[in-house]
């Protein structure tokens, strides 16, 4: 059996055991912890090829051509030639930032290089994918200074040490206009234009840059310069990769093999990709504590895709929970507090993310919100003709926006509960709601199930977050 046949082994016994347990979920974490630096070079060439198309949305032009590649560079006595190019263009990295760090970790391990290609001259341009209009264009000390911080806060999920970085300056800048336009007699326009980010600015009128129109071409250069076996990147980014597989066939190299990776829907559930405008992002420097809260908050159909990106479960295994879910011999919510406690493991080991699990524990799984400690609170009197969402966003910083918080309310994680001696009772707010005067929101929801503010405690939960009204 594999190193990584026995590692799966004694996962998947801890898999059915009772994984309300601490013990059992403490064992759990250190096991796969341990698993993200396991050498996976004894594993055969097609087993490497499906252990990374599992996590991918598409290998291009096979799977089965991904593997063949790794037993010719095998009998050349080497491993692949991996590539990954990053533009640094902001100084805040997510966890949706690291899913394709952590397959080029296995890259790493299963015994093949990678090359970090720090787009410094194209970072100047702006990568034009899924965007609306042209994206600003960052000066050298911008770019030095996002790259610095993306490299400490990925590093949890990356090894460093074991890469070579460059620079796309060294063969893009001294580039000359007569090898362009070579190359680009050779590009039809109608190639580039098939992107449907392109064709939905033209059609509405919005500016598209010559710049933009190139950035492919540049993209795609890098592979030439690099000679490069396989190219990761976004699913958003296959028209740049297939450009690099183009560019080494016109210029005679065996094309790049193409593997795109899933954007990761943010925490709010509402199907938008992870985004730190859109306020639905973990942040990689956020407190252990804050991390394990902020991955339970998420919708239960949101475990699956989040177990395959952030953790080295195998697909058995992640069937193998859900399974028990399905069974309801395991309750969800404990499945999510072991994949809270793997990303945090992750960043900032087991010990924390078990002292995250217990603080979990300890503050949400009261029988009444007046145990717990440090609960923030609202003035009714002195807010109450401000919007919900206003209070949500502005008074207590919930929220990021009105708009999340109109969001929040339209997926039911906008609450009131009233708390008695006798108990409490939840009361769902509406999209509707949340628009309306704070005063007048939890009157007319106290009002229509007979009850007034008076009744008892009363609590404004959005999300997991709750504020107490007084």
């Amino acid at each position: 059996m594999t190193r990584l046949g026995d590692s799966v082994a004694r996962t998947r016994d801890l898999l059915v055991q009772d994984l309300s347990s601490d013990t059992t979920v403490e064992r759990l974490l250190a096991e796969t912890k341990a698993r993200r630096y396991l050498d996976l070079s004894d594993l055969p060439a097609k087993e490497q090829a499906e252990l990374i198309a599992s996590r991918t949305v598409e290998v291009l032009p096979a799977v089965a051509k991904l593997a063949e590649r790794i037993e010719e560079r095998r009998a050349e006595g080497r491993g692949l030639h991996i590539k990954l190019g990053i533009d640094p263009t902001a100084t805040d990295v997510h966890l949706g930032h690291a899913v394709p760090l952590i397959i080029l970790s296995r890259f790493q391990r299963l015994g093949h290089d990678v090359t970090l290609i720090i787009g410094d001259f194209t970072a100047k341009i702006g990568d034009p994918s899924g965007r609306t209009a042209e994206r600003p264009p960052l000066t050298d000390d911008d770019i030095a200074a996002n790259l610095a911080g993306y490299r400490e806060q990925v590093r949890p999920f990356f090894d460093f040490e074991k890469v070579r970085f460059r620079q796309n300056s060294e063969w893009l800048a001294p580039y000359t206009f007569p090898e362009l336009l070579g190359l680009l007699t050779q590009v039809p326009v109608s190639t580039l234009l098939q992107r449907d980010d392109f064709r939905s600015r033209l059609a509405s009128g919005a500016g598209l840059t010559m710049t933009e129109m190139l950035y492919p071409i540049a993209q795609g250069l890098d592979s030439v310069a690099l000679n490069c076996d396989v190219e990761l990147g976004g699913a958003d980014q296959l028209l740049n990769l297939q450009m690099g597989r183009r560019l080494m066939e016109l210029k005679g190299r065996q094309p790049q093999i193409v593997v795109t990776m899933p954007l990761i829907e943010g925490t709010d559930g509402s199907g938008a990709k992870m985004s730190k405008s859109k306020g639905n992002y973990v942040g990689l420097t956020a407190t252990a504590e804050d991390v394990f809260g902020k991955i339970m908050s998420v919708p239960d159909r949101l475990m699956e895709p989040y177990l395959k990106a952030w953790t080295e479960w195998t697909d058995e295994e992640i069937a193998l929970a859900l399974s028990r879910i399905e069974e309801k011999s395991l309750h969800p919510m404990d499945v999510k507090k072991v994949l809270a406690g793997e990303v945090v493991a992750a960043l900032y080991g087991v010990e924390a993310a078990m002292a995250a699990r217990a603080g979990f524990v300890a503050q949400f799984s009261k029988k009444s919100f007046t145990e717990v400690e440090s609960l923030p609170s609202v003035d009714a009197a002195e807010h109450g003709g401000e919007t919900v969402a206003a209070v949500l966003t502005k008074v207590l910083e919930f929220t990021q926006s009105a708009s999340a918080a109109r969001r929040l309310a339209k997926q039911n994680g906008l609450r009131l509960v009233v708390e008695t001696d006798g108990g409490q009772q939840t009361f769902v707010l509406d999209e509707a709601a949340a628009t309306r005067p704070l005063a007048e929101a939890v009157e007319q929801t106290l009002a229509g199930a007979g009850l007034s503010a008076s009744a008892g405690t009363v609590y404004l939960k959005a999300g997991r977050k709750i504020a107490e009204l007084r």
